[in-house]
């Protein structure tokens, strides 16, 4: 079993090494920018695009800005904005923040090994 396993990964290992060294990573990005253009050009592409121009442009698109500076600069906005500032500069929040640091780092010497 555990001579199975290691040779797939034997194996999973070779062929990774072998695309990052080949012309497939090249060919596999221009594929990727030939579909994407083709979206682009597609009936659906142009209607998507369409209707997101439609949104930012329209009135809904002006009434969310609107709501969202309002937002921003009301009382609730600023005292949202406070808590947050707070929070941030209080015990637990460089507790948190330490952390996250600590299972970032974690993660990192994990990958390594």
């Amino acid at each position: 079993m555990a001579g199975e396993l290691e040779q797939q990964v034997r194996s999973w290992w070779a062929r990774l090494m072998a695309w990052l060294r080949g012309g497939q990573r090249a060919e596999a990005t221009q594929r990727a920018k030939a579909a994407l253009t083709d979206l682009r050009d597609s009936e659906a592409g142009r209607k998507a695009e369409a209707a997101i121009k439609d949104l930012r442009d329209g009135e809904a698109g002006r009434k969310a800005k609107d709501a969202l500076r309002d937002l921003r600069d009301s009382d609730a906005g600023q005292k949202a904005k406070d808590a947050l500032r707070d929070l941030r500069d209080s015990e637990a929040g460089q507790r948190a923040r330490a952390a996250l640091r600590d299972l970032r780092d974690g993660q990192k010497t994990r990958d390594k090994t």
